[in-house]
């Protein structure tokens, strides 16, 4: 029978670790609902940036772009629109700094590996600009021998409450490697926010821009333009590539802290029912060192007798 004191140190254990699982399933908690309704609330305004670069799409054709000096690659919509013969491929992974969430960054790890691997079979270089402190050690152990795989960028320690210059400098970042042509393609892993038990990891193309709706022929007419298309459009590319790594940001936030609520709670039920078990192996540790401790003395009383 186990020794009493090495299962009491054990109870005391678990439920000190359950104490620890509850506090940090509280402040994930606490955050997780501001995270959530940041999400949300860009939704709305990233459907309108679709809808009126959408309505732009339709005479893309017909612009005349300046072709001049920019200040930040971001302005360079010419060439942010340009699509070339892609050669090699940037994917942005959204992971997180910290752990203790579950099957989080697992899971876009492996959507990382097998989106690597397919590009691969197709004779295509792969570049990677990853977020996350997780992500970082995992695609650089697995990538630092790897000539095909390049790691460009890493990012670490981004707030839960993302800000949106953290996001501008991601897009100039990935700008800039797309204007020097470094990359032909640029694409983004994260996860989507479903709810507070669920999430997707999903991916979507950010350069070059994808025309969301290029059907139809000429503008909307209850859309103008003012002063014109290409002054628009000057100003809203970079708005809106700046805007989708935000909304991209904060749908991993959001994901990322459900995901350890969820975890954390899930540790603190397991943590509970394990000190019911140890709790139920004591008694009867310390029922069969009584009953011993009766039999010795009657054995000794009777062989006095």
């Amino acid at each position: 029978m186990a020794n009493l004191r090495d299962i009491k140190n054990r109870i005391k254990s678990v439920k000190s670790t359950g104490k620890i699982t509850q506090a940090m399933k509280m402040v994930a908690a606490a955050k997780v609902k501001k995270a959530e309704n940041a999400a949300k609330e860009s939704r709305p305004y990233e459907k309108f940036l679709v809808k009126i670069f959408s309505e732009l799409a339709k005479v893309y054709g017909e612009i005349q772009f300046d072709k001049g000096q920019y200040k930040t690659a971001l302005e360079n919509y010419p060439a942010l629109l340009e699509k070339r013969n892609v050669k090699n491929v940037g994917l942005l992974v959204l992971t997180s700094d910290k752990g203790l969430a579950g099957a989080y960054n697992t899971n876009i790890v492996k959507e990382t590996l097998q989106t690597i691997q397919n590009y691969k079979n197709a004779g295509i270089g792969v570049k990677l600009f990853i977020v996350g402190l997780k992500g970082i050690a995992s695609l650089k152990r697995i990538f630092s021998q790897d000539e095909e795989t390049q790691i460009v960028k890493n990012y670490a320690k981004i707030p839960p409450l993302v800000e949106v210059e953290v996001a501008k400098m991601m897009a100039e970042d990935l700008a800039q490697a797309y204007v020097n042509q470094q990359i032909d393609e640029i694409e983004v892993i994260f996860t989507e926010f479903k709810s507070m038990l669920s999430y997707k990891v999903s991916k979507f193309q950010l350069l070059p821009l994808v025309i969301p709706n290029k059907s139809g022929v000429g503008i909307n007419p209850e859309m103008i333009f003012e002063p014109s298309q290409e002054e628009v459009l000057k100003k809203l590319v970079p708005l809106y590539l700046a805007n989708t790594v935000y909304t991209a940001l904060k749908e991993a936030s959001a994901s990322e802290l459900a995901a350890r609520m969820n975890a954390m709670s899930n540790a603190t039920k397991n943590a509970e029912e394990m000190a019911k078990n140890l709790s139920i192996v004591y008694n009867k540790a310390r029922q069969y060192n009584i009953t011993q401790e009766i039999l010795e003395v009657v054995s000794g009383a009777n062989a006095i007798s």
